[in-house]
């Protein structure tokens, strides 16, 4: 199965459906990962605070593919904002990883109130210039977030990765990225425990177009232009998540999924203006 690609304003590429890889460790963590290479998935997710980048680079040893068919991805944790931690991060997640490059690194979160996710920013610049990443970007970062890093370094961010379900569908962040040229990535793309599968508006689409509900909340995301990182350690699941290219749906059932948005849908209390992880 080969998935279409999304082009990023670096001029680089990413698959339309990536991997999720949290929270998968250890053995039966690298035996998911390697399952869902061999189903067809070709952009892992990661991060440092996932504590499972070595199980990522398992993965990829044990699937047999080539290093260049295979996106790996890993975030920046809060605690290594300043410059040269931050730039520690990247050569750690590389060893880490046992491989020569990342496709893609992101600030995990911006955590205003510690104030130095604009060092981190130059950095990620920094090691893209080096080569130890082909392209960068944030995660979890507001308008205003994303505003001062690119006042700051004149960069702009290739995605920017954020909590996106049918009870949050972030219409304002979809907004702006899409005005600045920035690649939605959605983390929780299904609404984990939340997952809407049993609403009208989710359940009727999936009578209409003979697919399950989860595929037609995938589809939903791949429709707003969002690239969405499901997880599921099941194959079976696995390949049913990245099996969503074959059937469209209509502009009336994007909308009526979209319009299952609260005010209050975040899957907990994750503002990026008040909640900091380390």
């Amino acid at each position: 199965m080969t998935t279409p690609r999304y082009e990023l304003n670096d001029g680089r590429t990413l698959p339309q459906v990536g991997f999720g890889t949290y929270p998968l460790r250890g053995q039966e963590g690298v035996e998911a990962m390697t399952s869902a290479l061999e189903n067809g998935y070709r952009l892992l997710d990661s991060a440092v605070n996932y504590q499972n980048e070595a199980e990522v680079g398992e993965a990829l040893r044990r699937s047999g593919l080539p290093r260049e068919q295979v996106q790996l991805a890993t975030k920046i944790p809060g605690r290594d904002h300043a410059h040269d931690k931050a730039v520690a991060s990247v050569e750690s997640s590389l060893r880490a990883m046992q491989v020569d490059y990342l496709d893609l690194v992101l600030i995990h979160w911006p955590n205003p109130s510690v104030g130095l996710f604009s060092q981190a920013w130059a950095a990620l610049v920094e090691v893209r210039e080096r080569g130890l990443v082909r392209s960068i970007g944030v995660s979890n970062f507001t308008q205003a977030h994303l505003a001062q890093i690119i006042a700051e370094t004149g960069v702009t961010p290739a995605v920017n990765q954020i909590e996106l379900h049918p009870y949050f569908p972030q219409e304002q962040m979809r907004a702006v990225h899409a005005e600045l040229g920035i690649r939605t990535q959605s983390w929780s793309p299904l609404g984990k425990r939340n997952a809407p599968f049993e609403e009208a508006a989710v359940a009727d689409a999936a009578a209409a177009h003979g697919v399950s509900p989860a595929q037609v909340i995938l589809r939903w995301q791949l429709q707003l232009g969002a690239l969405p990182l499901p997880k599921s350690a099941t194959p079976q699941r696995q390949r049913s998540n990245l099996d969503v290219f074959s059937f469209e749906l209509t502009e009336q059932e994007v909308a009526a999924i979209t319009a299952l948005g609260k005010p209050d849908g975040r899957l907990f209390g994750g503002d990026p203006d008040t909640h900091e992880e380390m």
